[in-house]
């Protein structure tokens, strides 16, 4: 009988202990489902600058030759990347939005980032609403606006200050005026 009785305490011990454990595991689960959770909050911020900021100084040319400058005026910028999966379902959201909020071409660029621009299947369609500018890998517009992911849509104040920035045009408040 006593070695029943010891085997019981035994038991019952063990299941105690699983008990603890599992409450510790269910614990440290939640924790890790409240990290995940803030970690895969969607961004809208697509640049390291704030509503209210300038970019740096940046100076590039469109592939017309028209200057892509802080002081040409621009109301709304558009990063696309070459190995950007997303951006060609964007392109045309961005050319329903300047279309839309009637922006003249003059005062919207789209601005090509990667290796392979000139491979953009979606360059022409861009030509119609914007002024292009490609920034390479590691171009001057990019670094300027400080963009951290694509497509990276940026909307600026009459002064060149940033307005607003989303990774979904159609997210967007309409520009000012110019």
């Amino acid at each position: 009988m006593t070695i029943l009785t010891a085997a019981v305490v035994v038991v019952g011990l063990l299941c105690l202990l699983n008990l603890l454990l599992t409450f510790g595991v269910v614990r440290r689960l939640r924790e890790h489902t409240t990290q995940l959770a803030a970690r895969s909050t969607p961004r809208t911020s697509v640049t390291e600058l704030v509503p209210g900021e300038r970019p740096a100084s940046y100076q590039a040319e469109a592939e017309s030759g028209a200057p892509i400058t802080e002081d040409s005026g621009l109301r709304m910028m558009a990063f696309f990347s070459s190995e950007c999966s997303i951006c060609p379902e964007r392109v045309p959201m961005f050319v329903d939005y300047l279309r839309v909020h009637g922006v003249p071409r003059e005062r919207a660029a789209a601005v090509l980032c990667g290796p392979d621009t000139d491979k953009a299947p979606y360059r022409p369609v861009l030509r119609e609403v914007a002024m292009v500018g490609d920034d390479g890998d590691e171009g001057p517009l990019a670094k300027a606006f400080r963009i951290v992911g694509f497509p990276a849509f940026v909307l600026l104040e009459p002064d060149g200050t940033i307005r607003e920035t989303h990774y979904d045009p159609t997210s967007m408040s309409a520009p000012a005026a110019a």
